[in-house]
């Protein structure tokens, strides 16, 4: 069989139907839909999201491996923070960007970033193959390093092998213990953090706000515009840069459909608040959240956590992961989660620098993780991994 490697500024050459079947059907986030929504909607190269994506074609010129690849002249958006990394370059008098990433734009979400197609040959050595030939752009392009962002635990030791620096981090995981409803879920917690969570709940239904939960075929245009509007309102709240587009919303409901989960909050007859999930066969992932002016207790934590753990519940969803940071999270049964990267470094004086320091981060990540670990909600009679 004869293969061939091209780079490919967006996937707009690409049949979706192809380019699913390296992973996209499993991985909403790995999606002809979701990425290419990104691309034509002015979601990335404003931003400094360069789309460059590594793909294997075969001979019938349908692809059969590929590498989701991103050149970046900043840092925006990729929640593997290397701020610190950019400025040490700068004191050497060096240039940090541009560098390359493989990752999703905006979504810190463990998953697949070397991909194949179920009938692809020899799968460990076209990953290496990837991998080497990402590692080349890099170099070829004077690029400051070749980074893989939130790989999957065995991802992360294939690239370990290949020479590569590991980095951790830490993020906050529901597990679905095959609970039979909400009231199972809470049943496993201490006395104290059920009744506050339930008080929670309560409050948010004494308040006469409802929840509706809408997929991306049920969703109408205003909801989308409405939830779009929340979201503008929370970054310009925090001085965020919203850099999704209020088309981008409209076209990854439209393409991702059952796979689009969006939650909304009414009161008197007007949406108030949303948060946009997405799914997979076995994990939702939180993404974005807003609300309007008019403050409702623990509105937040209602749409944002409790109903997408209600709907893992009744969907038989395995895990539920809403989002990067928020410690917040812990009390209400979202437990700490290590996280992976790998990372090529091209300047060799740089590099043992940066492998030290991430050595180090690594031991107070992991112990940061047990400290927390000691804020879990559930009853100490049970062992929760």
């Amino acid at each position: 069989m004869s293969l061939e490697l091209r780079l490919h500024e967006g996937l707009g050459e690409i049949v979706a139907a192809d380019w699913d079947r390296l992973g996209g059907d499993r991985d909403p986030f790995l999606s002809h839909a979701f990425l290419r929504a990104l691309e034509t909607t002015e979601c990335l190269e404003p931003y400094g999201w360069h789309p460059r994506h590594l793909i294997v074609h075969g001979s019938d010129d349908r692809p059969l491996a590929a590498m989701p690849l991103y050149v970046k002249t900043n840092s925006y958006g990729e929640f593997v923070f290397d701020w610190s990394w950019a400025d040490a370059y700068e004191r050497q008098g060096l240039d940090y960007y541009p560098k390359i990433v493989s990752s999703i734009p905006y979504t810190p979400a463990t998953g697949r970033r070397l991909l194949f197609a179920p009938e692809a040959p020899e799968p460990q050595a076209l990953r290496n193959v990837l991998v080497r030939q990402a590692i080349d752009i890099a170099r070829n392009n004077d690029m400051s390093g070749m980074h893989w962002l939130f790989t999957p635990e065995e991802e992360t030791d294939d690239l370990l092998r290949q020479g590569l620096m590991r980095r951790m981090g830490c993020q906050y995981h529901w597990r679905n213990h095959d609970y039979a409803d909400f009231d199972a879920f809470l049943a496993d917690f201490s006395s104290h953090k059920r009744k506050k969570l339930r008080r929670e709940r309560r409050r948010v239904t004494e308040d006469g706000v409802s929840l509706h939960t809408l997929h991306g075929d049920e969703a109408s245009a205003e909801d989308i515009d409405a939830f779009h509007r929340f979201y503008l309102d929370t970054f310009e709240r925090h001085m965020g840069l919203p850099t999704l587009s209020r088309e981008f919303f409209h076209r990854v409901a439209a393409g991702l459909g059952r796979r689009f989960v969006l939650v909304m909050a009414e009161h008197g007859g007007e949406w108030v608040a949303g948060a946009v999930n997405f799914r997979s066969d076995e994990t939702l992932y939180g993404r974005y959240w807003g609300c309007r002016d008019e403050a409702f207790h623990s509105l937040h934590f209602e749409t944002c956590y409790y109903q997408g753990i209600d709907y893992c519940i009744e969907q038989g969803l395995k895990s539920f992961e809403p989002g990067a940071q928020g410690e917040h999270k812990i009390s209400r049964g979202f437990l700490p989660t290590p996280t992976w990267s790998a990372h090529w470094i091209a300047n060799e004086d740089m590099r043992p620098h940066l492998e030290t320091f991430s050595r180090r981060e690594e031991q107070m990540m992991r112990a940061q993780c047990a400290e927390l670990h000691a804020h879990s909600p559930f009853r100490t009679d049970l062992d929760r991994r």
